[in-house]
């Protein structure tokens, strides 16, 4: 028992269980946030372009009801007895995931973009597709001779070169503006 308690402790203090925990904790907040983007902000234009068709209010009657009946809303139809099929809120959800995806495909593209790129220090074997260091001359899979290819370095990411770049232009603009205000 004190062992499952002990392995039980170490799987909270990995980082990997808080950040899931973290991820799953900011999903669920997001998704009202995410929701009433489609359903008050974007489904409203979208509706109006289409004929001002209000997607919530998309059903199909599948049986009760009084017979020859229309419903103008969802609410209505099960108020009469009647069984519907909800395509308005499929329709929404579907919206909301393709949101929430774009998203998080930006995030992860930001992120990215911060995190510098490692050096490149295998390769692949031409002859048996193993991977393999860039120095080897010999596959020691297949024993294929090779030649011997550079290791290359790593690179810093894209906003650090970017931040240097910014920085060397705005020292040149400041050295400028101070050596003419000394003349």
């Amino acid at each position: 028992m004190a062992n499952l308690i002990k392995e039980f402790k170490s799987f909270i203090y990995k980082g990997n269980a808080i950040d899931m925990a973290v991820g799953i904790i900011v999903g669920s907040v997001m998704t009202g946030l995410v929701n009433s983007l489609v359903s008050d902000v974007l489904m409203p234009p979208i509706g109006l372009l289409i004929g001002g068709v209000d997607f919530s209010g998309l059903f199909i009657i599948l049986a009760g009801g009084e017979p020859g009946a229309h419903y103008a809303t969802v609410a209505a139809a099960n108020a009469a007895g009647a069984t519907t099929m909800n395509l308005g809120n499929l329709l929404n959800a579907f919206v909301s995931f393709l949101i929430t995806m774009f998203a998080i495909f930006l995030f992860v593209k930001i992120v990215n973009k911060t995190r510098d790129k490692a050096a490149v220090t295998t390769r692949t074997c031409p002859y048996c597709q193993s991977t393999i260091s860039m120095s080897a001359t010999k596959c020691p899979y297949c024993c294929s001779a090779l030649k011997a290819e550079t290791v290359k370095a790593a690179e810093e990411s894209d906003l650090k070169r970017g931040i240097k770049n910014l920085t060397k232009a705005a020292k040149g603009t400041i050295s400028k503006i101070t050596v003419k205000s000394k003349k």
